[in-house]
C-alpha cells in the first residue's frame, strides 16, 4: 500500500502566497520562498504551487519564481496555473518542477493530458479537479472556480485517467478554506473509481480531518494551505498522530 502523503499548497497571486475561503475573499499569507524552505524543514512530503490567476489573466505561470523555489527545496514539487501547452509543461519541468498540474486547459482541450503524459511521463501529468456540490450533484468548475461546466466530477476523473493523468488533485469548493474537514463523500467516490493516486484538498482544519480522509477514503495524499501557513497544525505533530492511528506516512 502507498504511504500517505502530507502536501502543503501555496496559492500564488502577484508573487505572494495567498489564501481564500470557498475560492473567494483572498488574503495574503506569506512569502513563497520562506514558506517553501520552512516546509522542507518541517517534513512536508510534497509542495504544490498554484498560480491562481494565471488562467484568467491569460498568462503563463511565473517561471522565475518556480525556478527560485525549486533551487531551495528537495521534495517533490508540483506546479500549476495557466499551463495550456505541452511546451509550457516541459519548460516548467526544466525550471525545476517535478510534476505539472493542469485544470481549465484540459477541460477545453482534453488531449493536452495525453500530450503532457507522452512528453514527460504519466507521473508528471496531474489533473486538478475543482468540484462543487449543487442540486444533488458534484460538478466540475474551471477558471479558478469561476465557471461551472457540464462535466460531472466522477465521470471527468475517469476520463482524465483514461487520457493518461498520473494523479488527480481533487478540491471541494464547498469545503475550501472552511476548516470543517475534507469532502469525504466525493473524495471516497473518486478514489474508488480510478486507479491513480488522488489528493484530497479543501477543508482541512485539524489533525482529525487528515485521519478521517485517510481512513474513510482511498486518497493517498491530503493537501492543506492556511493551517500549515499559519502553523495552526504542525507537520511533525500531524505525522505522529497519523502513525499513532496506524496510518502509514512518509
Amino acid at each position: 500500500m502507498l504511504k500517505k502523503r502530507i502536501i502543503a499548497c501555496m496559492d500564488i497571486q502577484n508573487g505572494q502566497v495567498v489564501k481564500g475561503i470557498n475560492f473567494v475573499d483572498i488574503q495574503r499569507a506569506g512569502d513563497p520562498i520562506t514558506l517553501a524552505k520552512r516546509y522542507v524543514v518541517e517534513g512536508v512530503d510534497e509542495l504544490v504551487f498554484l498560480d491562481i490567476t494565471a488562467t484568467i489573466e491569460n498568462r503563463k505561470t511565473l517561471i522565475g519564481l518556480v525556478n527560485e523555489i525549486a533551487s531551495q527545496i528537495n521534495i517533490p514539487f508540483t506546479v500549476g496555473g495557466g499551463i495550456s501547452t505541452k511546451e509550457q509543461a516541459i519548460e516548467l519541468v526544466r525550471s525545476g518542477a517535478d510534476k505539472v498540474s493542469v485544470n481549465s486547459a484540459v477541460i477545453k482541450r482534453p488531449e493536452l493530458v495525453s500530450e503532457i503524459a507522452q512528453g514527460l511521463g504519466n507521473q508528471c501529468a496531474v489533473v486538478a479537479i475543482d468540484t462543487k456540490y449543487e442540486d444533488g450533484e458534484w460538478w466540475v468548475y474551471s477558471a479558478g472556480g469561476r465557471i461551472k461546466t457540464d462535466l460531472k466530477t466522477v465521470e471527468w476523473a475517469r476520463e482524465v485517467e483514461r487520457l493518461g493523468a498520473g494523479e488527480i488533485l481533487l478540491t471541494s469548493m464547498n469545503n475550501d478554506g472552511t476548516k470543517d474537514g475534507f469532502a469525504l463523500d466525493i473524495t471516497a467516490e473518486v478514489a474508488k473509481e480510478v486507479n491513480i493516486p488522488v489528493i484530497a484538498s479543501g477543508g482541512a482544519g485539524a489533525i482529525e480531518h487528515f485521519t478521517q480522509v485517510f481512513t474513510q477514503t482511498q486518497a493517498t495524499g491530503a493537501l492543506a494551505a492556511s493551517i500549515f501557513h499559519y502553523a495552526e497544525v504542525g507537520i511533525p505533530e500531524l505525522k505522529q498522530a497519523l502513525k499513532t492511528n496506524n496510518i502509514s506516512v512518509r
